[in-house]
């Protein structure tokens, strides 16, 4: 087994992160390993920012949201060089294996590394859901349930006065969490990145919506939408004499990623940080670890690079006839 072990968490954080972290390394320790954090994802790996990881050190942490190594962006790490340093970094230190916790970049990142023959797992954790062969990861059940808590919030003062809300939410350039909490919240339209909407379907939705009575409507948009919150909400205003709603918007923004974990995600990021170090174990790596067909699964770190998880449009479809 592996003498010694570093965890790295990177990108955007996700709650059920420390979750992760708290079972990667008491796991790891069971198993006889040195656990060590690396703080401030891949920036902090080229510093050198490595600190002992002990079980006390991960006590009272899996009910926190965000990462307790902090994360950042590294442009640096982008680079051949950037890496080599990093790589140096871990030799320097001996790290024998590393786990990244993180999304697409991260993993893609996780890759660069293992190609330097460096053994590493990724642990697929992202709000964006947008992982290849993973089902959902660490972190998009509380995002979920925390922009669900707005739709319905809103609904009521939009009800109350009248209104048309745009919600906007985050997810890059993924729809889900946009899809799922608009169904979800019983959205009258939903706009994503991965469907071209034009904005004068989006207003005859919710003109439609209004002669079948409703006297408000909810329109969930995904932030990467080519037509989003600020996008729709110029065209509407443009058109507002003709159109005659009135319009609010509501940026969710970065409070998606915050808060306590739920339990789903507590649960998820165990078992995934859990079965990473058994994977290690068994002298697996180059990989990384997802929930994939309802169970713990591993793919190599090259074919989550080389693709993105593909959004079921079906849902879409759903989401308009129950919208009626």
């Amino acid at each position: 087994m592996t003498r010694k072990v570093g965890i790295l968490t990177s990108g955007g954080d996700a709650p059920g992160m420390n979750a992760a972290i708290r079972a990667v390394v008491r796991t790891g320790i069971n198993k006889g390993c040195e656990m060590c954090g690396i703080c401030n994802g891949y920036e902090g790996l080229i510093r050198g920012d490595i600190v002992p990881l002990t079980a006390r050190d991960v006590g009272g942490i899996i009910e926190r949201g965000g990462t307790i190594l902090h994360s950042a962006r590294s442009e640096e790490f982008k680079t051949h060089a950037g890496r080599q340093k990093a790589l140096d970094k871990l030799t320097e230190n001996k790290i024998d294996a590393v786990m990244i916790i993180g999304g697409g970049g991260s993993q893609t990142g996780a890759h660069e590394l293992s190609q330097l023959g460096y053994p590493v797992i990724g642990i697929s954790s992202t709000i964006d859901n947008d992982l290849y062969r993973a089902d959902i990861t660490i972190g998009v059940h509380t995002a979920l349930n925390t922009a669900l808590e707005a739709i319905d919030r809103l609904r009521t003062t939009a009800s109350s006065h009248g209104r048309v809300f745009l919600v906007e939410v985050m997810g890059r350039e993924c729809g889900y969490l946009a899809l799922v909490s608009g169904i979800a919240g019983g959205a009258e339209a939903i706009v994503i990145p991965e469907v071209e909407t034009d904005p004068e379907e989006i207003a005859s939705e919710v003109l439609s919506a209004s002669r079948r009575g409703k006297s408000h409507a909810i329109v969930v948009v995904a932030e990467g939408a080519r037509y989003d919150t600020e996008g729709l909400a110029a065209y509407f205003q443009k058109h507002h004499e003709r159109l005659g709603f009135e319009l609010r918007v509501t940026k969710l923004g970065h409070v998606q990623r915050g808060g306590t974990p739920t339990v789903f995600d507590r649960f998820l990021a165990t078992r995934l940080g859990s079965f990473a170090v058994e994977c290690l174990a068994d002298g697996k790596h180059g990989i990384m670890v997802s929930e994939y067909e309802g169970k713990e699964s591993f793919t190599p770190l090259s074919e989550i690079a080389a693709n993105q998880r593909q959004l079921d449009l079906g849902l879409l479809k759903l989401a308009r006839i129950l919208a009626e």
